[in-house]
């Protein structure tokens, strides 16, 4: 075993819900199975706590509510913030992400990048909405994230988690597409969907 891609201390397994084990990885290690050819680069998927966990493919929806909010993010963001869409947030050992947006200050050293310096992070989600909602909130608040929207893409309404303690995310409101979203930490995003042109979904795209 090689001691670079997996510190002594670390396990070698992780146990699933119904009580199986699962083999658990260290980024370290996954990057160097893509390097190899053994992971396709193009592969998507997140690592959690050890274990991988395929994304779900992104709908036609999805994608162009995303392309609308990146043009829009883009030409908003002021010189002292950056907007990085579908970066690899590096958690700890073990775990990483891949929000749709995260804002971060631009001067910021990206191999310094981790919860704490995450300004916001955005997911966009149809058939992922349960897991962004839940599981995945939890690893954004276990890890310091400070303020995350999870965009319904059916519904073009968006949940916004605020408030991070010891027990989570204090303040989590659900808005509507009409509705002005403003990130408390980087106010100069503030956006309105429907300005966008970004409403619910019609019965056809359901």
């Amino acid at each position: 075993m090689n001691p670079h891609l997996r510190p002594v201390p670390f396990p070698l397994a992780t146990q699933a819900a119904e009580g199986l084990p699962r083999r658990c990885w260290t980024i370290a290690e996954i990057e160097e199975m893509v390097r190899a050819g053994i992971i396709d680069e193009d592969e998507r998927f997140e690592l959690i706590g050890g274990e991988v966990v395929p994304m779900a493919p992104k709908g036609a929806r999805h994608e162009w509510i995303k392309i609308e909010l990146n043009r829009f993010l883009q030409r908003a963001a002021p010189e002292h913030l950056s907007i990085a869409p579908e970066t690899t947030l590096r958690l700890d050992a073990r775990t990483f992400v891949e929000p749709d947006f995260c804002v971060f200050r631009h001067d910021l050293d990206l191999k310094a990048l981790d919860g704490p310096a995450v300004l916001l992070a955005i997911e966009v989600a149809d058939s992922s909405l349960a897991y962004d909602k839940g599981r995945k909130i939890g690893i954004y608040a276990a890890f310091g994230v400070r303020e995350v929207w999870v965009l319904d893409a059916m519904k073009a309404t968006t949940w916004v988690h605020r408030g991070l303690g010891a027990a989570g995310y204090a303040e989590i409101v659900e808005l509507a597409a009409i509705e002005r979203l403003t990130p408390m930490l980087a106010p100069e995003l503030s956006v309105c969907l429907a300005e966008l042109g970004v409403g619910p979904a019609k019965e056809e795209e359901r």
